[in-house]
């Protein structure tokens, strides 16, 4: 039932049985309550509009879910959950009338969504689904009153809700305290909440990363004891939040979760796979929480806000680690090659979980090429080899930048300014031979049309060929000008005909 009711038809009433003892708690809770006034005022007049004609009808409608629990964390946008008993044939009668849009892609879930102004709402009957145990789709039932609702919700802080048009707020499982503390519990039973739907196990990790909450304890035991459930749950929808959780503010918070709990094992085990037992002397570093802070630090250089690409990259530069660990005579530890054996279980990893296959590309690229760098040594390259670094990295060159410099992670500041220092003269070079030479777009001084003019030749391998060669040479010597590479061209055509 509604814990307050409101005195006003403006301002919904939040306040929960609490303790007045507890006044750091009941401080948190007013300034809470002071911006879900404000934010639900300036989405008032399409909500209430929407909520009377259901009124009129005699049906309910209550904002709810992650509106409600965005509307009292200040960051309530024009996208609007609702919740009512009316069934979805009804909720369609209704809107489509008044709204600018409506589509019903998610009718067989009880959904339907409309465009208005500009907001984007969406209305869902009151319901229950539980997933078969078997099947990846979760069967959906209807309910018959809204507390019946919420307790089927993920997680206290998106079981609330406010009736509209009287603006009544509705919390029956503590859900503005729990978001006041910033503190995850589920309405029910974890394990029934988990059984419902296995993905709500990767969601607490990644509200732990966005929202900066705590998991509570038990929480935290069933996502350990259910791990295994998360294997009926789709591919797509597991990427989807993995996403979520890397582009949220704090992703090791939450990636740490998963792997704590197990759930990593199941859905990205090259993770947990870098907790190498280290040896007695200690002879290589904590690949694990080397990569964690490869990641922060790539987040620090980030420049257009979060960057998916970069942030997997950081993740998994060195996830092919694991299997190229070797113990040296010298007693050195040696990781060969790891950077080829970790694009390709990029690739696979990627690939198992649905990515788009240019991002597989571009990150599976940034983890073949994290080590290139470190040839460079104190400014050894010649320019032909920092030309071959900016045509090896293409358009991936700045994230190849960022990535390269996160994944200094050594406490010896002397050695760090250095690898630095070193970093900055490359870039300093790349940044001269561009203006000299457009290094973005590095073309032989011919094209196919001349190369095919001056050899009076037809399209074929042939061209391909040399046109390769005239790539090396610009890559070696930088551009020789027209005249000069059609002397090397035909240098290098007569000793093909030799």
């Amino acid at each position: 039932m509604p814990n307050a009711k409101s005195d006003s038809q403006d301002q919904p009433t939040v306040v929960p049985a609490m303790s007045a003892a507890d006044r750091p708690a009941a401080e948190q809770l007013s300034a809470v309550q002071r911006r879900a006034v404000s934010e639900l005022l300036r989405v008032s007049p399409v909500a209430d509009e929407l909520a009377r004609r259901f009124q009129e009808a005699g049906f309910r409608l209550a904002l709810v879910g992650g509106s409600v629990r965005d509307a009292l964390l200040g960051r309530l946008g024009n996208d609007l959950d609702f919740t009512t008993d009316a069934r979805p044939e009804d909720v369609l009668a209704l809107v489509r009338p008044w709204a600018d849009a409506v589509w019903d892609v998610g009718i067989a879930f009880g959904t339907v969504g409309i465009k208005k102004s500009d907001f984007v709402l969406e209305v869902t009957t009151y319901r229950s689904e539980v997933y078969d145990r078997t099947s990846r789709k979760p069967e959906v039932s209807y309910g018959e009153t809204i507390e019946e609702d919420l307790v089927r919700r993920d997680f206290t802080v998106n079981a609330m809700a406010v009736a509209l048009p009287e603006k009544q707020f509705v919390d029956p499982y503590g859900g503005l305290e729990d978001l006041a503390t910033r503190r995850l519990r589920t309405p029910g039973t974890p394990e029934a909440s988990f059984s419902d739907d296995p993905l709500r196990m990767m969601r607490a990790a990644r509200f732990a990363a966005q929202l900066d909450f705590e998991i509570a304890p038990e929480v935290v035991a069933a996502m350990k004891e259910m791990a295994d459930r998360i294997g009926i749950v789709s591919a797509e929808r597991v990427r989807d939040e993995l996403n979520k959780l890397l582009l949220s503010p704090q992703p090791c918070k939450g990636l740490r979760l998963l792997v704590e709990t197990g759930l990593a094992d199941r859905v990205l085990p090259e993770l947990p796979a870098l907790r190498l037992e280290r040896d007695e002397h200690h002879r290589h570093k904590d690949v694990y929480e080397h990569s964690l802070t490869v990641l922060a630090q790539a987040i620090d250089l980030e420049e257009d806000g979060p960057d998916l690409t970069l942030r997997l990259a950081a993740l998994l530069h060195d996830i092919g680690k694991p299997r190229t660990r070797r113990f040296e005579k010298d007693g050195r530890v040696s990781f060969h090659h790891h950077e080829v054996v970790g694009a390709k279980m990029t690739k696979k990893r990627m690939a198992a979980l649905k990515y788009p296959s240019e991002m597989i590309k571009e990150v599976s690229r940034l983890v073949e090429l994290h080590l290139r760098f470190h040839g460079y040594g104190t400014g050894e390259w010649t320019d032909s080899a920092v030309r071959r670094y900016v045509r090896d990295a293409g358009p991936l060159l700045s994230r190849l930048h960022k990535l390269t410099r996160s994944d200094c992670t050594t406490r010896n500041k002397r050695k760090a300014q250095a690898l630095s220092r070193a970093y900055d003269g490359l870039e300093e070079r790349i940044a001269r031979l561009q203006e000299q030479e457009e290094l973005d777009a590095i073309r032989p001084d011919l094209d196919g049309n001349e190369i095919m003019r001056e050899l009076d030749v037809p399209p074929g391998p042939v061209v391909g060929r040399a046109y390769k060669h005239l790539l090396e040479l610009r890559l070696e010597h930088g551009p020789l000008g027209y005249d000069a590479a059609v002397a090397e061209l035909r240098k290098w055509w007569g000793q093909q005909e030799g």
